[in-house]
């Protein structure tokens, strides 16, 4: 006998955890649709010469490169001669994308806007709450030539009624531009980008290892910088807004500066005005001078978002925008604005943290089987409930009543439903009501009508 067991990092849920895995993703759907974004989906597999253009080193080690026996045996009883195409899994959703407007560019009206939930893939070390197959969940919006910084209020927009729905807790849109961390860093006389990325890096640490450790990195030989420039840089990335007006009175202060750090202040004073206009709570967006995101790829606005009780979890939303989406795949200037949610490992941190619990079972009603002679009526009961939207669960043999209410309990479907000889005989029902523990008869024919109305009293008190 071989053990069973799932490779190491995937997750495999239990069904009623699966089910508040899904609600998760239906909310996130619901949400994206309700700003105007289209559903797109791209094969598992892309060509690999197509995948790994824009990327190199680490992340070509994590990828999962795909090898069909079957397609070589094919070319070859064609004999064309040709090689089978190397395929890999992809690693995100961004570089699919490029593809795909790249190659659809000519189809698509723009600015285009695309939502994506799909499964991706990274050979990454098998670690505790580390996933080598998650669900990644993106909106990116994608203009042709240009596209305005006024996108990029919209985003935010979208997050907030994403995870307001969602209900996990408390939680701040953190907000920077990084052509402001641009100009900002080239006052500091650090302009080269690759200096930036390694003096941030060092930033990132200051949570862990304190301001006096990343204050003698930066001093230290390896980057020699001044120290009255890592002075301004450590106050700089501690800047945090808590209000509107504290976040315009932030960027107020930063005063005239070079042309990069006007051109961030500027385009951060219009973003935060539109995501005010779009009636985002002022409690739930804020500046935030240490994020920075992806040096070699964001070129303005970005974001990250933090629940407020839980800073612990990092990032649960992350994005920004960039200038050129497919320059590998097409002339076209193909500039956008996009974010992210990975949601399998949200899904897993929130459980650790006890924010999401197991769901109810997705069917709601259970109809039990004492008599086998009564199954004719258990079974048309069933489908009167289906057709009226609800969803029904029939026990197909006769047992003791007792066990079939034991396995509406462990499998979390709150009403079950009597249909016995007494019942059959006055057109009735005998309804019990596993969450409140209560039980009442109705009349076969308001039985549907009764259901939906218990319902919909739950969801108005949730």
């Amino acid at each position: 006998m071989i053990k069973p067991r799932t490779p190491p990092g995937v997750m495999e849920l239990l069904p009623r955890d699966q089910i508040a895995f899904q609600r998760m993703l239906d909310t996130i759907r619901r949400n994206f649709e309700r700003f105007g974004f289209l559903p797109v989906e791209t094969p598992v597999m892309e060509l690999t010469e197509v995948l790994l253009t824009k990327s190199g080193g680490e992340t070509e080690r994590q990828v999962y490169f795909v090898e069909s026996t079957g397609a070589r045996a094919n070319n070859a009883q064609e004999g064309d001669g040709r090689a089978t195409p190397e395929l890999a899994l992809r690693f995100d959703l961004t570089v699919p994308l490029a593809r795909y407007v790249a190659e659809h560019e000519a189809e698509l009206a723009f600015p285009f806007r695309r939502y994506q939930m799909q499964r991706v893939y990274r050979g990454e070390r098998h670690q505790r709450g580390r996933y080598r197959e998650f669900y990644q969940c993106d909106i990116d919006v994608i203009g042709k030539d240009s596209l305005s910084v006024r996108y990029d209020a919209e985003l935010p927009a979208c997050i907030y009624a994403v995870f307001s729905e969602l209900d996990i807790g408390a939680f701040t849109i953190q907000l920077n531009n990084r052509k402001l961390l641009r100009g900002f860093f080239e006052a500091q006389g650090v302009a080269d980008g690759e200096l930036q990325a390694l003096v941030l890096r060092e930033v990132d640490k200051l949570d862990k290892r304190g301001a006096d450790y990343v204050r003698d990195v930066l001093i230290g030989a390896n980057f020699g910088l001044p120290s009255d420039a890592v002075d301004r840089i450590l106050d700089f990335v501690a800047v945090r807004s808590n209000s509107h007006a504290d976040a315009l009175a932030k960027l107020d202060a930063l005063g005239e500066g070079n042309d990069s750090l006007r051109q961030g202040v500027a385009e951060l004073r219009e973003v935060l005005e539109l995501i005010r206009a779009l009636g985002v709570p002022e409690a739930n967006y804020a500046l935030n001078f240490s994020i920075a995101r992806g040096l070699d790829y964001y070129t303005g606005t970005v974001y990250e978002t933090t629940l407020n009780d839980y800073p612990q979890l990092g990032s649960i939303c992350s994005g920004g925008r960039y200038e050129d989406l497919a320059s590998h795949y097409t002339k076209s200037k193909l500039p956008g604005v996009g974010i992210s949610i990975g949601l399998t490992r949200l899904f897993w941190q929130l459980q650790e943290a006890r924010l999401v619990s197991t769901a109810d079972s997705s069917v709601q009603v259970l109809i039990t089987q004492m008599d086998d002679a009564h199954l004719p009526q258990c079974l048309a009961l069933a489908s009167e409930l289906r057709a009226a939207g609800l969803n029904t669960e029939v026990v197909m043999e006769a047992s003791k009543l007792g066990k079939q209410f034991k396995y509406a309990d462990r499998a979390g479907i709150r009403f079950v439903v009597v249909l016995g000889e007494d019942e059959i005989a006055k057109g009735s029902a005998t309804v019990k009501d596993l969450r409140r523990e209560d039980q009442f008869e109705v009349a076969r024919s308001e039985l549907a009508r009764t259901l939906r109305v218990e319902l919909e009293q739950s969801r108005v008190m949730k």
